[in-house]
C-alpha cells in the first residue's frame, strides 16, 4: 500500500461543517445519478448487441464427466462465464482471479432466478482445479477447458506465437500483455432449439464488475490503496494468505493482471 495510506485520515483532507458537507454532498449527488442513468443507457446498449453462434463444438471436463457448452447451461438460457486465470503446470490459480471468485457464492443462487448458469473455466485440469477450489473452500461450479481451443478463442489465452510477436489481441486491441493467461468474462445464450450464441465478454478493468469489494471500497476515504493507474491489486492475496509473508503469497506462475486496460 502507498505511504499516505498509514497517515491519519484528516492529515491531508479539509473538515468543515455539516452545512458544508451537505452543499458538497449534493453537487456529488448530482453526479453520481448522471453516471447511474449513463450505467442504465449503457446496459440498454449492451443487452442490443448482435449476437455470434458458437458453431465449435467444446467439451469441458466437469465433476459430472464431459459436457459440451450447450449442457455447461445446466437447464436455463443464460450463461455467465469467468474465465480464471489457472494454466496447466501452476501450482495455483491468480491472485486475482480468486479475488474476484470470492464473490461468486453469494451471487450464483441469485443469477439462477434470472435463469442464469455461473461457472468459472480454466485450462489446468480438473484434478488441480478441484484441489485448489477445495483449499480455497468454493462452491460454484468450475471446469476445465483442458486440451481445448475456448480459452484462446475467446481471448483470454495466448499462443507462443502472440506472446513473441510482443502485442496479443486482448480487449479487442492489440497490446503488450505480461502473461499468456488473461481474465475476463464472457456470456452466452441458448435459444429453444439448443443453438448457442455468444452475446458479450468483457476484459481488463472490466472484470471489476464482478469485485464487489472494490465498489464498498469505493466509497471509503481510503478507497483501494491503488497507484492512480488503476493498478490497484497490489495488496490483494488469495483470502488464506492474508496475515502472511507478502513472498509467500505471490502466485507461484507470476503475477495476474486485473489491472490491465
Amino acid at each position: 500500500m502507498n505511504a499516505i495510506a498509514s497517515e491519519p485520515a484528516t492529515a491531508h483532507h479539509p473538515v468543515v461543517s455539516k452545512d458544508q458537507w451537505l452543499a458538497e454532498r449534493n453537487k456529488l449527488l448530482v453526479r453520481e445519478k448522471e453516471l447511474t442513468r449513463l450505467h442504465d443507457r449503457i446496459a440498454r446498449e449492451r443487452r442490443a448487441l448482435p449476437w455470434v453462434r458458437v458453431d465449435k463444438l467444446y467439451v469441458f471436463d466437469t465433476l459430472e464427466g464431459p459436457r459440451t457448452l450447450a449442457e455447461l447451461f445446466d437447464g436455463r438460457r443464460q450463461l455467465l462465464v469467468q474465465h480464471f486465470m489457472f494454466a496447466p503446470g501452476w501450482e495455483q490459480g491468480c491472485k486475482s482471479c480468486s479475488y474476484m471468485a470470492d464473490h461468486n457464492d453469494g451471487a450464483t443462487v441469485h443469477l439462477a432466478q434470472r435463469d442464469t448458469t455461473f461457472l468459472a473455466i480454466s485450462r489446468a485440469p480438473l484434478a488441480d482445479i478441484e484441489r485448489f477450489r477445495q483449499r480455497m473452500g468454493w462452491r460454484f461450479k468450475w471446469v476445465s477447458s483442458h486440451g481445448t481451443d475456448f480459452n484462446h478463442d475467446f481471448g483470454v489465452n495466448f499462443s507462443e506465437d502472440e506472446m513473441s510477436s510482443g502485442k496479443v489481441d486482448y480487449n479487442y486491441v492489440m497490446q503488450p500483455f505480461p502473461h499468456e493467461e488473461a481474465p475476463g468474462i464472457s456470456v452466452f445464450c441458448k435459444d429453444d432449439a439448443g443453438e448457442v450464441f455468444h452475446t458479450y465478454s468483457r476484459y481488463g478493468r472490466g472484470v471489476e464488475v464482478m469485485m464487489h469489494t472494490y465498489a464498498l471500497l469505493d466509497l471509503t476515504p481510503k478507497g483501494r490503496d491503488e497507484d492512480g493507474l488503476g493498478y490497484g491489486m497490489e495488496w490483494v492475496r488469495h483470502h488464506d494468505r492474508y496475515g502472511t509473508d507478502p513472498a509467500a503469497a505471490a502466485p507461484a506462475a507470476g503475477s495476474c493482471c486485473a489491472g490491465q486496460r
